[in-house]
């Protein structure tokens, strides 16, 4: 596989910084504010617990798990928090986009939900995961942990989010179309999903399906939408020999 991802980046853009993210990447709320954070050893139990509620069918993670991410790219890990309680939760990691591509499947890129394959050195951040409370949907907690992805995108100088979307309705019509057609009828209109909707709500492109992405994702037959978000204020790096004649 190919270890390279176009080129090294660039600082971070000036003036923007990771505490930038968790200023901007809350919602108001008639209630009370909601927040965006970044996840602490307290909230794996609470995450978890979504993440039951969310997908049922799936393993939520473990403690080992949730403790990995942190130490590989704690950034990148997030939680949008209402009174005190964890409504929902959002994991990243930064990957080479060029060692996987459309073959690649969740466990591979997430080293099994450890991040071990995060590489700082890649300029796409890999959206794994992002789960918000059952009772509360509807509320913005999706638009503000979306956003707060895409602040720290920026902030990080990175060139684009890439992620694979649940595709939850299309185990009602695989007996007659598909992956690929549902998803364009998705995309289209025709069909009102709502994972991979609301995704292109956020700025989000759809490029493809990925098959056999999450076998156990059984609404979803075990495909997701390939989607892709691409940071507009990235700013490549500049060659040394150019930046040299500035210096006096």
């Amino acid at each position: 596989m190919s270890t390279q991802d176009d080129s090294p980046p660039a600082r971070p853009r000036a003036g923007t910084t990771i505490a930038d993210v968790w200023r901007s990447g809350g919602a108001t709320s008639a209630v009370s504010p909601l927040a965006v954070r970044q996840t602490r050893p307290e909230d794996f139990a609470a995450i978890r617990d979504l993440q039951r509620a969310a997908y049922p069918e799936i393993e939520p993670w473990s403690d080992e798990q949730f403790a990995s991410q942190l130490e590989q790219f704690p950034e990148g890990q997030m939680v949008a928090e209402q009174n005190g309680r964890v409504i929902g939760a959002s994991s990243s990691l930064i990957v080479l986009w060029n060692d996987y591509g459309m073959d690649h499947t969740w466990k591979t890129i997430t080293g099994d939900g450890y991040f071990n394959t995060h590489d700082p050195s890649g300029l796409t951040l890999y959206g794994a995961e992002v789960v918000v409370s059952a009772k509360r949907r509807g509320h913005g907690i999706g638009r503000a942990l979306y956003k707060a992805r895409r602040r720290l995108c920026e902030a990080l100088n990175l060139r684009r989010i890439i992620a694979a979307g649940r595709m939850p309705g299309y185990r009602k019509v695989r007996d007659v179309m598909s992956a690929e057609l549902y998803a364009m009828r998705v995309v289209w209109g025709d069909i009102p999903d709502p994972v991979l909707r609301f995704q292109m709500s956020q700025g989000f492109h759809y490029c493809g399906v990925v098959h056999n992405y999450l076998p156990e994702d059984a609404p979803s037959c075990g495909n997701a939408a390939l989607i892709v978000w691409i940071n507009s204020r990235y700013a490549p790096p500049r060659p040394a020999a150019e930046v040299s004649k500035e210096i006096p």
